[in-house]
């Protein structure tokens, strides 16, 4: 064998490894990315879902009792507001996160509102509609925070993957950025005050 071949063999040999470990962890990244981008669209479909069902609720409820128009108007407002805040999954920075959080925070707070008010008019408790808007918010509720755990967690894996190294060096000069994650509301952590003195 002649001698400059086993060199340039060597040398091919770690450009071969160099190339696939980048690729490999350049595409894992990628793959991850996706990952959390796909979860940050669930939890948008949650959150649309309850902005669709707001309407039907709203008119049931107006239609079955002469109801407190500040609190539906609250509720209307709310909604309006939280719908005309987008984040898109290419856009994801923590402070378009927070202003996504505090619109659909007072959407909660008003549809809280709401159905506190509601228990004032048992007939409308009764009424079927209702019942299963109600079943719907809540199972919707519900859905939003299984969609919001499950963005966190594939954003966490995401952020570790890149910041671990050798892949934060070699993903780095790719430009894949950490991605925000979910927090609990501002005052989340002390349990609401329930109070049915009208």
């Amino acid at each position: 064998m002649k001698k400059w071949l086993v060199p340039v063999l060597i040398i091919g040999a770690i450009l071969l490894g160099l190339y696939l470990l980048t690729v490999g962890k350049y595409n894992t990244a990628v793959e991850r990315q996706e990952n959390a981008e796909t979860a940050w669209s669930q939890v948008e479909s949650a959150y649309q879902r309850r902005n669709d069902l707001i309407p039907n609720l709203v008119n049931t409820v107006k239609g079955a009792a002469d109801f407190e128009r500040g609190t539906l108007t609250d509720v209307i407002e709310a909604r309006a507001k939280a719908t005309s805040v987008n984040v898109d999954a290419d856009n994801l920075t923590e402070e378009n996160l927070q202003q996504f959080q505090q619109a659909q925070g007072q959407v909660s707070s008003a549809l809280s509102r709401l159905l506190v008010t509601v228990e004032r008019y048992p007939e409308l408790r009764a009424t079927q509609n209702f019942q299963q808007l109600q079943s719907q918010l809540e199972g919707t509720e519900n859905r939003i925070n299984v969609e919001r755990n499950r963005y966190n967690e594939t954003v966490r894996d995401y952020n570790t993957y890149i910041r671990k190294f050798p892949n934060n060096l070699i993903v780095g000069m790719y430009g894949f950025d950490e991605m925000p994650l979910f927090a609990g509301d501002p005052g989340s952590e002390n349990a609401p005050e329930v109070d049915f003195d009208f």
